[in-house]
C-alpha cells in the first residue's frame, strides 16, 4: 500500500488555514537527555529541521550549565547557526543569560515562568511573583534591543505537587507576562494532564481577560495520550501556534512525571489530514528524526515516525 497521498485532506469547519509549528526539539527535547549530544550534531539537527520547512526552531538555552548541563555549549552552538534559514529563539533565565544571548546576535528570546508556587520553587528557586520580578528587566532589555520575547508558562493545567490549577491563577500570570511586554505566550501542559474541555475553558478565560488568542501558543505533553486532542481543541478556539518536538523528544527535568512532548510528525500528520498548511515537508522531517534517533541510540517514540520510516512495517504486512 502506498502512503504517499495519505492522509487524505478533509478540512473541518472553524479551523485555521495555516498553523505555525514552534519546533522545540533541539532545546526542550535535548535538555532532557541523560547523555550530552555533541555540538556539531545539534547544529546539524537544527539545519535539517529548517531544511524540512520548520520556520521556528528553538535552538538552545543560556542557563547556567549546572542547571541544564546538556545545553552548556550554547556559546559554541549559536554561532554555527548563522546560515540557518529559520527563526532561532533561545531560552534565557535572567539578565546574565540575556546578555550572553544578545552578545551572540540572538534577537528572539524566551523566559519561563510557572503558574504554581511549587514548580516556581523547584524550577527557579523563587516564588511566582519573585520570578516575574526577575523577568521584568530581562523583557525590558530584550525589547530595547529590538528583540521578540516569548513567555513560557508551565503547569497551566495541573501540578504534580499541588494538583489542579485554578484557571484564575493561570490567567493572572499570563496577564502579568503580557504586561511585562512579552510578545507571545506558550501555555504549557507540563505533566500532560490537560483534556480538551479544560483547554477550551482556559482559552475562554484568557479571552475574557483581554489576552488575544493571536498571542497564544500551546505546548502539550502526551503523558496520557491527549496531546493531539488538546491541540485540536486549541485550534478550534483560534490558536495558530503549536509547540512540538521532532521525534517526540523531551520532557521536563524538573517534573519527573512529565513524559515526551507532542511529536512534530504526529502533529503535522493530523494537520495535513485537516487540510491545514504548515509548510513542513513530512518526509524530510521523518528522516531527520530517524537520523537523530540513531545518534541517541534508540527509536523515536513518534508513531508517525515509526510508521513512515518502516520500523512498524513488518507488523502491518497483509493485515
Amino acid at each position: 500500500m502506498s502512503t504517499d497521498a495519505l492522509p487524505m485532506a478533509v478540512p473541518a469547519p472553524g479551523l485555521p488555514a495555516r498553523v505555525r509549528v514552534h519546533e522545540v526539539g533541539p532545546r526542550d527535547g535535548l535538555q532532557n537527555e541523560t547523555a550530552t549530544v555533541p555540538t556539531e550534531v545539534k547544529a546539524e539537527f537544527i539545519r535539517r529541521l529548517a531544511g524540512a520547512g520548520l520556520t521556528t526552531v528553538e535552538a538552545t538555552s543560556f542557563v547556567h550549565p549546572r542547571w541544564v548541563p546538556q545545553l552548556a555549549d550554547a556559546e559554541a552552538l549559536f554561532p554555527l547557526l548563522a546560515d540557518v534559514p529559520a527563526e532561532l529563539p533561545v531560552l534565557v533565565p535572567n539578565e546574565r543569560g540575556l546578555e550572553r544571548a544578545l552578545a551572540l546576535g540572538a534577537r528572539r528570546v524566551a523566559v519561563f515562568a510557572s503558574a504554581t508556587e511549587s514548580f516556581a520553587r523547584a524550577n527557579l528557586n523563587r516564588s511566582v511573583d519573585e520570578a516575574l520580578a526577575m523577568f521584568e528587566p530581562v523583557v525590558a532589555r530584550a525589547k530595547e534591543a529590538g528583540g521578540h520575547v516569548r513567555g513560557y508558562l508551565s503547569m497551566c493545567f495541573g501540578d504534580p505537587w499541588e494538583g489542579p490549577v485554578p484557571l484564575a491563577r493561570v490567567v493572572r500570570v499570563c496577564r502579568a507576562l503580557v504586561d511585562l511586554g512579552c510578545d507571545e505566550l506558550s501555555l504549557g501542559d507540563t505533566i500532560g494532564v490537560a483534556t480538551p474541555g479544560h483547554v477550551r475553558a482556559l482559552l475562554a478565560a484568557l479571552d475574557e481577560a483581554g489576552i488575544a488568542t493571536g498571542v497564544l501558543g500551546v505546548h502539550f505533553h502526551d503523558t496520557y495520550g491527549q496531546a493531539l486532542a488538546n491541540t485540536l481543541a486549541a485550534l478550534e478556539q483560534g490558536v495558530t501556534t503549536v509547540d512540538a518536538s521532532a521525534g517526540g523528544l523531551g520532557g521536563c527535568p524538573y517534573a519527573k512525571s512529565a513524559t515526551g512532548n507532542l511529536a512534530t510528525e504526529d502533529l503535522v500528520w493530523m494537520l495535513r489530514g485537516l487540510g491545514i498548511d504548515t509548510g513542513v515537508d513530512l518526509g524530510r522531517l521523518v528522516a531527520t528524526s530517524v537520523w537523530m534517533a540513531d545518534r541517541l541510540g534508540r527509536p523515536s517514540p513518534s508513531r508517525t515516525v515509526r510508521a513512515l520510516s518502516g520500523s512498524a512495517a513488518d507488523s502491518h504486512k497483509e493485515q
